[in-house]
């Protein structure tokens, strides 16, 4: 899918010193997954330059499709022996430039390898191939009584294998975890060629280095994930939804910490900043009642089970103490499904919002969860000074804020300005606090000069270490999550 948002400002990202797709090369590709699965044509160059990420384009030369975990090995055999980059895509819904093919070379998509393999009840797990998308999946589970938790707002196109690159959350994470507490077992192909198996239907395992968790959330820069054995768990089958509104966004954010102290673990815990929620309303052409549009923020708070009375219970609990201890000003309760889908439309809806305003920057920035309030008056601190304005939403429950930078009637000259001050600005006031610069949209083009912030130079020598062993020509997803050496004009591998 193609970004939405406007193109007028587009960046054309520059090349660096691989080799060219020659053809030899195409004859080559075309022998190993068919001639109708290597794709030059303008269509498809122009959608494999691009993700969802704000305004950043760089074209491939070559799409390739493979059906089969021998066919990507047979692809990045090629592609090491011509020592062209490659770049994994799934989805293609990636918000830090992950899925850009930063060098050129082959784009390989995962669309072909895109079935259920298995649903062992037995062992509460599913194998599936990285082309199946998120949602398609936990339909499949749930219509067997069980239930696959993450859930990233792009759920019905990202695929598997782009939420295992970038270890995909979602709402459900301040229960659930993340996409790396369930990825039991992989297998992966290497720049090489060569096919690793890692882990299994085993709750634990301690053999060896956790390659496993080393692969997950590695942004595709160290190996081709063809094969992903998930944990699943019983699927719950009561779930409450209630909306809060607060006078400010200080007062909801602080919330958020009085809710966890009260012994309560919800679901879902979303914040929602009144910038952010009026552009979804927009979007969608719904309005909330006057007593949550006009609130300065509100949560979205969600408890589910399998006992009908209990999370009855729980929601009152939430939803009296909301009232009677934490500020909030009124309070909203689904009372049906629909009605809660009515509400979850919203707040999907956001990021899709954000983008029909221009251009943007969003930090999806994480945080120590009573740190929330702390973080949003630093960013406050960076920004105002600058002259612009954010829409700020986020998993609260988990301290996984989204924060939007709006460019709004900004030149180019003075956008890059605000860029160049707002990003590290920004990031050094999370890390001063204990957080850190992404807590679920990666780190991809967009950030990866910024990781000095956060880390040293001694592991930042061990990431650049690891990457070395894992892909020695830096073919994999060139220019992406580890900012060069100090010194070196090399392009990143």
């Amino acid at each position: 899918p193609m970004n939405t948002q406007s193109t007028q400002s587009t960046q054309t990202l520059g090349h660096g010193s691989y080799k060219a797709v020659t053809p030899a090369l195409l004859s080559a590709l075309r022998e190993v997954v068919g001639e109708v699965n290597v794709k030059t044509d303008e269509a498809t160059i122009q959608e494999f330059g691009k993700d969802w990420t704000e305004d950043l384009y760089s074209a491939p030369e070559v799409g390739v499709f493979p059906g089969s975990t021998d066919e990507v090995s047979a692809v990045l055999r090629l592609a090491s022996e011509h020592r062209v980059p490659v770049v994994a895509r799934g989805g293609g819904t990636g918000l830090s430039g992950g899925a850009i093919p930063l060098r050129g070379g082959i784009v390989l998509s995962t669309k072909r390898m895109a079935e259920i393999l298995e649903i062992d009840h037995a062992n509460s797990v599913a194998v599936v191939q990285p082309g199946v998308i998120t949602q398609v999946l936990q339909e499949a589970v749930e219509a067997e009584g069980l239930f696959y938790p993450p859930d990233p707002a792009s759920r019905g196109s990202c695929a598997i294998g782009g939420n295992v690159a970038e270890c995909a959350g979602g709402p459900r994470c301040v229960k659930y975890g993340i996409t790396r507490d369930y990825v039991l077992g992989l297998e992966a192909v290497l720049a090489s060629g060569e096919v690793m198996r890692l882990g299994g239907k085993l709750l634990k395992d301690v053999t060896g280095y956790d390659l496993v968790r080393l692969i997950v959330g590695s942004e595709g820069t160290l190996a081709i994930v063809t094969e992903v054995t998930l944990k699943l768990l019983p699927l719950p089958t009561e779930t409450r939804t209630l909306l809060a509104p607060f006078e400010s966004l200080d007062a909801a954010a602080a919330a958020v910490a009085g809710i966890f102290q009260a012994g309560i673990i919800p679901t879902t815990c979303e914040l929602l900043g009144q910038r952010a929620l009026h552009a979804a309303e927009a979007h969608l052409g719904k309005q909330f009642p006057a007593e949550i549009h006009d609130a300065e923020a509100s949560l979205l708070l969600e408890v589910d089970g399998n006992d009908s009375d209990v999370v009855e219970a729980e929601a009152e609990r939430l939803g009296e103490l909301c009232l009677d201890k934490l500020g909030a000003t009124d309070l909203l309760l689904a009372g049906t499904p629909e009605r809660a889908r009515e509400l979850w439309a919203i707040r999907r809806a956001m990021g899709e919002a954000v983008k029909s305003l221009g251009d943007y920057r969003e930090y999806d920035v994480s945080v120590p969860r009573a740190r929330i309030p702390d973080a949003f008056r630093a960013i406050d601190a960076v920004l105002e000074p600058l002259g612009v304005r954010a829409l700020s939403y986020g998993h609260a429950g988990d301290g996984n804020l989204h924060v939007n930078v709006l460019r709004d009637e900004l030149s180019q000259e003075r956008w890059e300005e605000v860029l160049a001050a707002a990003g590290p600005g920004i990031i050094s006031r999370i890390v001063a606090l204990g957080g850190v610069i992404s807590g679920e949209h990666g780190i991809g083009i967009i950030q990866r000069e910024l990781l000095p912030l956060q880390f040293g130079e001694a592991e930042l020598r061990l990431m650049r270490g690891i990457k070395q062993v894992f892909d020695p020509q830096g073919i994999l997803n060139p220019g992406k999550l580890i900012p060069d050496a100090p010194g070196t004009d090399a392009p990143s591998a």
